[in-house]
This record gives C-alpha cells, sequence and structure tokens, in this order.
C-alpha cells in the first residue's frame, strides 16, 4: 500500500502575498481523495518525533536556537518565513513524516511526503524555505537503525540541494545527485557527489535525455539499497523560480523513469514533493499529483 505523510500543519498561515504557495499542501491530498488516486487508508499522521534523528544531522546550538526562537534576524530572513513556535512544530513534524515514510518505503517498496525536500537547511543553518534537512534526517535514521548500507539521494528540484550535500560531504554511505539549473539559486553551489548544471530553457527532450544516461549507471556504480527521490516540480516552464523549460507530460516522464527504475532493480524509494512555483495553483497540484498516480500505477 502507498503510504504517504500528511499533517494538517504542513499548511502553515503567512503573511498577504508571500511568494510561498503554502495552500498546496491543503490541496494535493484533497485532488489526490477526489479522483480516487489515494483513500484515506493511505494516508498517515506525523508527529513532534524525538530530537535525536534531528540532532544526528543538525548541530545542537542551531537546533536549540530554532526551537527556542533565538535565532537572529539575519538567520531568520535567509530562512525566508516569519519564526515561530508553529513553523518549528512544522518542520520537525515533516521530518518525522520522511523518517516514518522510509520505513514504509522498506515495506512496500515506495512511500511519500506530500511536504519536505527541504534541501537547502545546512547542518548549522535554515536558508530558503528550509529549516530542517528531512531526506538527510531521514537518511542518518535508517543508517543507525542499521536498516541501510548505502543510500543515492536523487534531487531533481530545479535548486541544488546545497544543504544536502553539504551534510554528506564527508558520508561515503550517502551518496548526493544533484540536477538543476546551472545560473539559478543558490548562486553558491556546493559540491554533490554528482552534480548537473542544466542551460536555462532546457526542453523535455534534452532534460529526459540527460537523466535517462545519467540514472542507470549511477546505481549500477553505487549500488544503493535505498533512494531518496525530490521531486520538485520546479523545472516546468511555467514555473516563476525555474527558468527551465519542461512540460507538465515532461515532469510526467521524469517521475515515472526515476520510480519504474526504483521498481525494475527492486530499490526502496521515498519521495519528498520540493518546490513548485508556478503562479497557477492549478498546475502544481496536477504536476505533483502525477507523481503519486505514478507512484500506484507502477508499485501496486
Amino acid at each position: 500500500m502507498l503510504k504517504i505523510a500528511h499533517h494538517p500543519i504542513y499548511k502553515h498561515p503567512l503573511p498577504e502575498g508571500h511568494r510561498f504557495p503554502m495552500i498546496k499542501y491543503e490541496l494535493l491530498p484533497k485532488q489526490l481523495l477526489h479522483e480516487g488516486t489515494c483513500t484515506e487508508e493511505n494516508f498517515f499522521k506525523p508527529q513532534i518525533p524525538d530530537s535525536k534523528p534531528i540532532l544526528a544531522v543538525h548541530t545542537q546550538e542551531y537546533y536549540e536556537e530554532l526551537t527556542k526562537l533565538t535565532l537572529d534576524r539575519k538567520a531568520v530572513r535567509k530562512i525566508g518565513f516569519p519564526l515561530s513556535q508553529e513553523l518549528v512544530d512544522r518542520e520537525v513534524i515533516i521530518a518525522d513524516g520522511t523518517m516514518k515514510a522510509s520505513e514504509y518505503a522498506l515495506k512496500y517498496g515506495v512511500s511519500m511526503n506530500i511536504a519536505g525536500g527541504t534541501h537547502h537547511a545546512y547542518t548549522d543553518r535554515g536558508e530558503a524555505f528550509c529549516l530542517l534537512n528531512d531526506q538527510a534526517i531521514g537518511a542518518r535514521y535508517l543508517q543507525h537503525k542499521g536498516l541501510t548500507k548505502k543510500i543515492l539521494i536523487v534531487d531533481l528540484d530545479v535548486h541544488q540541494g546545497n544543504g544536502t550535500a553539504e551534510i554528506f560531504e564527508n558520508d561515503t554511505d550517502v551518496y548526493t545527485f544533484s540536477m538543476h539549473g546551472a545560473s539559478n539559486y543558490p548562486f553558491k553551489k556546493e559540491q554533490s557527489d554528482l552534480d548537473i548544471p542544466l542551460d536555462n530553457g532546457i526542453r523535455d527532450e534534452d532534460y529526459l535525455k540527460i537523466l535517462k544516461e545519467t540514472l542507470p549507471p549511477l546505481i549500477e556504480n553505487q549500488k544503493p539499497d535505498f533512494i531518496y527521490y525530490l521531486c520538485g516540480v520546479d523545472i516546468l516552464a511555467s514555473d516563476k523560480l525555474g527558468k527551465l523549460s519542461c512540460s507538465i507530460n515532461g515532469c510526467k516522464e521524469r517521475d515515472r523513469f526515476v520510480l519504474q527504475t526504483c521498481k525494475d532493480l527492486s530499490i526502496p524509494v521515498m519521495c519528498s514533493m520540493g518546490g513548485g512555483y508556478s503562479p497557477d495553483i492549478k498546475i502544481i497540484i496536477d504536476a505533483h499529483a502525477n507523481t503519486f498516480r505514478l507512484a500506484q500505477d507502477i508499485f501496486f
């Protein structure tokens, strides 16, 4: 059964006019239920977890400043959300969703988190709407429980997974692969194990060709026994922060290829949704919903 982490706290109130489309976390599960892709049974509700797995990724000092709401103004500004107790609770609940979903992926082959993909969070700071790095926390959680030997993080959000790259730069058991816009945020990139920078305006055919030529040999070489997939839909031509020119169908084919590859090779995969900033919320919801539709079609 496809298990999906979701909690009402995911939709966090923001100041009017804020550019982050927080409404998608409410609309996406509604859409999946409405169209029959999912039932209530597919969803599970994460909780506030023990801090130990979070502190396996993030520094004690940073985590205490977050939870005590004592981050300085500059650090809060880099995050891009007004700091509050509810926001911090939201972030730790998202991380719990990814940890629990990771175990569901081991059981069922695939699992999802309606939110997450917070790949700009470093060990000691947050930035760009990311406070805690959910997939990094999930990876360390699996490592510490002895459930994996080698993890591959496939980050296909349009922005480089800079925080993830920094967190795992000295961890040979987690391989970080980021395929992202070359001239997009972050403007100072970190070094993932494999970075593929893409030219502005790249279209479906070229995008998919690069992915299909890269992922199978990478898996063959690294032999991961678990994959984290960050499936941001900000590669779309309509995305106001993306700069690439992929279509909805191209984005869907990307997800199909990644998920089918995982299924064919019997590698469990956990998906966090990542970014999406198209002005039309319906486009964001449809592109994200495709990932869930494909997971159901391919795995169940």
